[in-house]
């Protein structure tokens, strides 16, 4: 209750953005569960200080970007208003994050922007990556109570470690007492090339597949939630036959991993991420079965996934039509926009 009328008091001081921009998140069903999930690529936030362990020189005051304080500053107030939005007149109990470069630019999203009075808390550790890029997950304790946590190592088939972002799993309680397995991916990019770059995702999916099983494998009707950025897509060697992530259509088996972003492959209108013209879903949420089969308290349906989309995390697209994501940097001028990705939502019932 409290959350909400902090919340209220937020939009209604800084709502003339949200109200003038047409907040939307009618992309999927729009109407908000008991408790919702949100996974962000917020695209290289990175503080204007040099970390002499990672390459960070882009985004230096003297660097090709020019990335100063006041850049960082903005950024930083921008995710904040993307996870007030989401909320939907709430708070998402539980965000995903990646492309953040330390402990230092998470706290800032909650310090410089409109968050801070909220209480979230923090899961994050420096990764390998050698730009210095990790992932976090972002909860409200009253809303979400960790038991455990795993950072898990990707390495290349002759057991050399990657130089990139690790698996992070959370084991927690949500407020149904229900207990929820949580991942959260940031999978090696396509840099170089999809074909080139494969047998890294692949890496990735193999990892996450052996844990994921053996979760399933103590407990067959265990609540797993999968979200990330994969950098591939749900038709994909990596998500559909290594990790074996299944379209969600229907006779589900509780002890399989089911991809609720099928549903949004190859739509030409909307997707997480547009790449010289064309939409594509990199960033996905999967489920295991007993959460669309109804095993517990905490369920979800079907279309329970859907891409936040409001009118100002969008602009026009003046080379290929239509719109695309508003990002800080067009190249490498700066507009101050937000990212090159969406955020996606996923919502939970409890019966």
């Amino acid at each position: 209750m409290l959350n909400k009328l902090i919340l209220t008091l937020i939009l209604l001081t800084c709502g003339q953005l949200l109200k003038s921009q047409n907040v939307i998140t009618n992309i999927g069903d729009a109407k908000r569960g008991d408790f919702r999930v949100m996974f962000y690529n917020v695209e290289n936030l990175f503080d204007p200080f040099d970390d002499t362990l990672r390459l960070d020189n882009e985004f230096l005051p003297k660097g090709e970007r020019h990335w100063t304080w006041e850049k960082y500053k903005k950024k930083s107030q921008q995710i904040s208003k993307v996870i007030m939005a989401a909320g939907s007149w709430d708070f998402p109990d539980l965000i995903g994050l990646c492309e953040i470069e330390n402990r230092f630019v998470l706290d800032g999203i909650f310090k410089f922007g409109y968050l801070k009075q909220i209480g979230y808390k923090i899961i994050h550790r420096d990764s390998p990556d050698h730009r210095g890029i990790d992932v976090a997950l972002i909860y409200q304790p009253e809303r979400f109570r960790p038991i455990d946590t795993t950072f898990l190592q990707v390495h290349y088939a002759v057991g050399r470690a990657l130089s990139t972002r690790e698996i992070l799993y959370v084991k927690g309680i949500a407020p149904t007492k229900d207990t929820l397995h949580i991942f959260v991916n940031h999978w090696p990019s396509r840099w170089g090339g999809q074909l080139e770059s494969e047998h890294k995702r692949i890496s990735a999916a193999k990892v996450l597949h052996q844990s994921v099983d053996s979760i399933l494998k103590v407990n067959s009707n265990a609540l797993v939630i999968v979200m990330g950025d994969f950098n591939d897509y749900p038709d994909n060697e990596s998500i559909r036959k290594v990790l074996g992530a299944l379209p969600a259509k229907q006779d589900y088996l509780n002890d399989r991993l089911y991809n609720l972003a099928y549903s949004y492959l190859n739509k030409s209108d909307i997707g997480s991420h547009k790449y010289h013209g064309k939409w594509g879903m990199l960033d996905q949420f999967m489920v295991s079965g007993s959460l669309l089969n109804k095993a517990s308290y905490l369920y979800c349906e079907p279309s329970g996934m859907s891409i936040f989309a409001p009118d100002f995390l969008l602009e026009k697209d003046k080379t290929y039509y239509g719109v695309k994501p508003f990002r800080t940097f067009a190249g490498y001028k700066y507009q101050g926009g937000f990212s090159d990705h969406l955020p996606v939502l996923l919502d939970l019932w409890r019966k």
